[in-house]
């Protein structure tokens, strides 16, 4: 493969890039559709009762069916494998909302089958234990599943005794409280503990209990909470199917009667595609945005002229939350997801929003402030172990709360790099702020990188790997976020000399994990796809020549006719796969263009 064939790559893959720019100057992407979400969704439209929907549950209906993997089964996507949660919420939606007996039946008796294989039966003691055997301690998936399963019909709602009691009630404490309590549902879930745990609240035996007449006085409150949580969008966190469990519980348990439901149903109905379906969420065109502004990376200038370069900065610098975050109390400064109003800042888009800006940065005062504003956020959530959480400093002890590697190299890499380009823009005392935040960040990288030199991710994973887990991700990650910090002047001494030894034990790694036809995928022996092939090799452009002009070979055979197909390997809330249309175009271009970029000779 020669130099000139990688540039005219580049040169199409940029061109694919402009594309799928919408008329606002930014990047939406696609999220894949999803059976999980599409089942929630037209369950909770058939018991919302409007016979306006008919026509929308049919839809959706009909795409499940045509969407049933040859096994029985379903996956959270149309190229996912099968599982057990999506299979079972599946069954249940079918169950509760086709008419034709016969139809059904025949659909059902096929997922029957799926299911079987998995030693999984109808009966509630068998669900209920393989549910929650299979999400452990966190229950943000679990108990809304086996809920629904009773919303239907699937499972009589005695199983509501089996099922663990979410304590919605806590929810009325402040939220710095929190932390302090087993909540058992991710941060961001507290409208599923308030929903679902209403419902299984009102469908137990009624017995004696001490927390009964404090849940039964807590129920009105919770909702009016629920209700100041909403965003105007209608959809919690711009998500499906947390939207869809929260509305159908509180319809179920004779609470539909609000805002909170008219208006989630109301997303539901407008987030329903042309197919039937529903994706996972609204769109991530935040996190998008600054993959594509970091992918072209020096080539920005080249690739898009000034007055779009001024849009999507001025798009980013609008977005920027500048007060109090109403769902979680999270502190100005932060970015989330998406522009919609369910989004809620965390600490993977921040950074990508702030190195993004950087990219951009033609030294004014609101773009400093709004710089700097974005590392004050990052710094006010970092752990107290150095890390870095998705959310919320400290909130709890489940995995997606807890800091992770690919976020922390994410911060490290823009609290250095503002660092520098924000040069005398900023105070003393900010600078070592920052600095000192990031030295704490790298001791915390250093600690959790494996003995192997790898890393795992947070939001991301695959499904054919080991304990479904993506450590080629996650190494090839954190290092580029780690290498771009060597190219900062105020990297030097004790913090140079981490990051080099982590660097060269990740690429390490990834070179060992690379497959014997030049791609890379979870890891070694795992089908390779664009996305994972093209990270290892911006990984490795300035160390391996040999591993990049091989996966490049893997890659041309693949990146001929656009768009580029992409694969599930994104994770949504605690383990819901997805795939975006934007992933492996984003990434190969930032592949391309750091390659041509390296010192490298072909």
């Amino acid at each position: 493969m020669t130099r000139e064939t990688i540039e005219n790559n580049f040169k199409t893959a940029c061109s694919q890039l402009l594309m799928e720019q919408n008329s606002k100057g930014f990047w939406t992407g696609q999220l894949s559709s999803s059976a999980l979400s599409t089942a929630v969704a037209i369950a909770a439209l058939k018991i919302n009762g409007n016979p306006n929907d008919e026509q929308k549950i049919i839809s959706g209906y009909n795409w499940l069916c045509n969407n049933i993997n040859s096994d029985g089964g379903f996956g959270d996507t149309p190229k996912s494998q099968s599982n057990v949660s999506t299979s079972l919420l599946s069954y249940a939606a079918i169950f509760y909302c086709q008419t034709n007996v016969e139809a059904k039946n025949s659909t059902l008796s096929k997922i029957e089958g799926y299911l079987s294989q998995k030693n999984i039966s109808l009966q509630a003691e068998n669900i209920t234990s393989s549910i929650l055997n299979f999400y452990g301690k966190d229950y943000t998936f679990s108990v809304p599943i086996l809920s629904m399963l009773t919303v239907c019909g699937v499972l009589p709602y005695s199983v509501c005794n089996q099922i663990p009691q979410l304590p919605f009630e806590l929810s009325l404490l402040p939220a710095s409280w929190y932390r302090f309590f087993n909540m058992q549902v991710v941060s961001y879930a507290i409208p599923a503990l308030i929903g679902v745990g209403i419902y299984i609240h009102a469908k137990r035996k009624k017995g004696f209990s001490i927390y009964r007449p404090v849940r039964n006085s807590s129920i009105m409150p919770a909702i009016k909470k629920l209700s100041r949580l909403m965003p105007e969008s209608g959809g919690f966190l711009e998500a499906i199917p947390l939207t869809g469990f929260v509305s159908m519980c509180l319809i179920a348990s004779d609470n539909g009667n609000n805002q909170v439901v008219k208006k989630g149903i109301t997303f539901l109905k407008n987030q329903q595609r042309n197919d039937g379906s529903w994706p996972i969420d609204t769109d991530l065109s935040t996190w998008v945005t600054t993959l594509g502004i970091k992918a072209l990376g020096h080539q920005l200038t080249e690739v898009l002229n000034p007055d779009k370069i001024q849009t999507v900065k001025k798009h980013l610098l609008s977005i920027q939350y500048k007060e109090k975050h109403p769902f979680n109390g999270a502190k100005p400064g932060g970015w989330g997801w998406t522009n919609f109003s369910g989004s809620v800042p965390d600490a993977d888009d921040t950074p990508g929003a702030i190195l993004a800006l950087l990219q951009m940065y033609e030294g004014t005062p609101e773009e400093t402030e709004a710089i700097v504003n974005g590392c004050r956020w990052l710094a006010g959530v970092q752990n107290s172990d150095g890390g870095f959480p998705a959310f919320c400093k400290g909130w709890g002890r489940l995995p997606f709360d807890s800091s992770c590697a690919d976020l922390t190299g994410h911060a490290i890499v823009a609290l250095l790099t503002a660092v520098e380009k924000l040069g005398k823009n900023i105070s003393f005392e900010t600078h070592r702020v920052f600095y000192r935040c990031a030295l704490k960040a790298t001791n915390y990288l250093q600690k959790l990188q494996a003995d192997d030199g790898s890393w795992s991710p947070l939001w991301f994973g695959n499904q054919l790997a080991r304990e479904q887990k993506n450590p080629v991700y996650g190494t090839s990650k954190v290092v580029v976020y780690l290498d771009d910090c060597l190219h900062n002047k105020c990297v030097h001494g004790r913090i140079k000399d981490q990051l080099m030894a982590m660097i060269t034990s990740g690429m390490q790694y990834l070179v060992s994990q690379q497959n014997e036809d030049g791609s890379w995928g979870g890891h070694k022996d795992i089908p390779g796809t664009i996305e994972e092939t093209s990270l290892a090799i911006c990984a490795l452009t300035l160390y391996n020549r040999e591993a990049c002009i091989k996966g490049f070979e893997w890659l041309d055979s693949r990146t001929q006719n656009y768009p580029l197909p992409s694969s599930p390997i994104g994770l949504y809330f605690a383990a819901l796969w997805y795939d975006e249309k934007m992933y492996p175009l984003v990434f190969y271009v930032e592949a391309l263009r750091r390659f041509l970029q390296s010192d490298l000779k072909i």
